[in-house]
């Protein structure tokens, strides 16, 4: 649900609104964000990676991108995860593939809160969260069940991603009221508290959700530090700008994560076809892990 620098996008002419990004300072770039974030930057991209950057090079009081370049160098794990927000959009909402939380509601909570009954663990991984969504949508539907079926679950979804600011809004957990748009009335009603004063026409996702919920940074080609393994993964519009053997490298990460015929969620434009053996098509971007 983090897709990076979206080809929608627009900037104005080269150097019209600060310095200009060279040849040499963008094939450094390019080779950065494919070597940390997994994501081919075409030369027509680069106009737009310029003027998303020109803001970090004020906020930083940088002279030009060579400075830019020069930090990068020297201290890549510091600046990645504010790289990578200004060149990314936030693509997200809340229920967005409802078909997907259409299969956990009826199938997959129900059957695993059965198997699980009686202190088992159950683990839900957002991988590439945005700014919360994704994750809190998949809560309500998983606090719903174990009301529902009263099972003593030890339930949590783990939410990450790489990007500070989209984490710092998945950890407040406020949305304005025109962005619960895929949320029905009666879960509005019970899943958000309405905002009053300087926080009108704004909601806030409920304790109960929050508690659910772990957020934390991650970054998809580094290191993991999750010991334990995952009934469900989704991960939805953030492959697709991967190359192929990016793709192909975490989907055997994925497969390692998960429990035995565990679940992928991907992205509607997604698909694993030609990428791995690891698992089986059996919906619409939802995938089982063979054994």
């Amino acid at each position: 649900m983090h897709a990076l620098v979206d080809s929608g996008d627009a900037v104005g002419p080269a150097g019209a609104a600060g310095p200009t990004l060279g040849e040499a300072e963008f094939a450094f770039l390019r080779d950065f964000v494919l070597q940390h974030c997994g994501i081919s930057l075409g030369e027509h991209k680069r106009q737009l990676v310029q003027g998303r950057l020109l803001r970090r090079l004020r906020a930083l009081a940088l002279p030009g991108f060579a400075a830019y370049c020069d930090l990068l160098k020297r201290d890549p794990e510091s600046e990645l995860g504010e790289l990578a927000s200004c060149i990314s959009t936030n693509v997200t909402s809340f229920f967005r593939e409802m078909h997907h939380y259409d299969m956990l509601v009826d199938e997959l909570l129900p059957r695993w809160l059965e198997e699980k009954r009686g202190g088992g663990r159950l683990r839900i991984w957002s991988a590439g969260c945005s700014t919360g969504e994704e994750p809190y949508a998949i809560a309500m539907v998983l606090a719903e069940a174990l009301e529902r079926t009263r099972a003593d679950v030890d339930a949590k979804i783990l939410a990450t991603d790489l990007s500070p600011q989209a984490l710092a809004a998945a950890r407040k957990g406020v949305y304005p009221v025109d962005r619960l748009g895929g949320v029905s009335d009666e879960r509005r009603k019970r899943w958000f508290l309405r905002g009053e004063g300087s926080y009108d026409g704004y909601a806030q996702i409920h304790p109960r959700l929050r508690e659910l919920v772990t957020i934390q940074p991650l970054n998809l080609l580094h290191e993991w530090p999750m010991q334990g393994r995952f009934d469900a993964i989704f991960c939805r519009n953030v492959v697709i700008y991967f190359d192929k053997p990016t793709k192909q490298r975490l989907f055997a990460r994925y497969a390692g994560m998960l429990e035995s015929r565990g679940y992928l969620f991907l992205g509607h434009s997604e698909s694993m076809y030609g990428l791995s053996e690891d698992f089986d098509l059996i919906g619409r971007t939802v995938y089982r892990k063979r054994t």
